[in-house]
């Protein structure tokens, strides 16, 4: 190994979080609940990336998360790689990609609509994945993913 490298801890099992834009590397910890978790977590951030130029990555031990976690992350972070790791390989590498619906995860920015003013659930439509623009299903009133807040 060459002395320029930074040895980072090999995690047995859980979830390794690649190529997460520097700046939203925090962001991303909040967003997953990490500071929660018991098991280990590492954070690590502007490490120089090819893609990126600066990335941040997180790993954590023995957590597998749920595909509303990684709905979540995907607003805040799409194309973040998750890397599925057991006994210390990586079995299942997934690219985080927007689903085309969005339920519960984002605030409407609409004051008059329904989802702001009823105890309900928020939906939006991604009607522009490239551009990152959200509809609500109620108001039919666009978003852009980048300015959206969380639920």
């Amino acid at each position: 190994m060459a002395k320029n490298e930074i040895m980072v801890t090999a995690i047995e099992n859980g979830t390794v979080i690649d190529h997460i834009p520097a700046e939203k590397t925090y962001e991303v910890a909040t967003l997953l609940h990490l500071a929660e978790i018991t098991t280990p977590v590492t954070i690590g951030c502007n490490y120089r990336s090819k893609k990126l130029g600066r990335k941040g990555i997180i790993k954590v031990a023995d957590k597998f998360f749920t595909d509303e976690e990684i709905s979540r992350l995907s607003v805040l972070t799409p194309n973040v790689v998750l890397n599925i790791i057991k006994d210390y390989e990586v079995v299942e590498k997934k690219t985080v990609i927007t689903p085309d619906e969005l339920r519960g995860i984002v605030r409407c920015n609409n004051p008059k609509c329904i989802t702001n003013n009823e105890p309900m659930d928020t939906l939006f439509h991604v009607v522009d994945k490239e551009n990152g623009i959200l509809k609500c299903h109620y108001c039919e009133k666009e978003q852009d993913i980048n300015k959206v807040e969380l639920v």
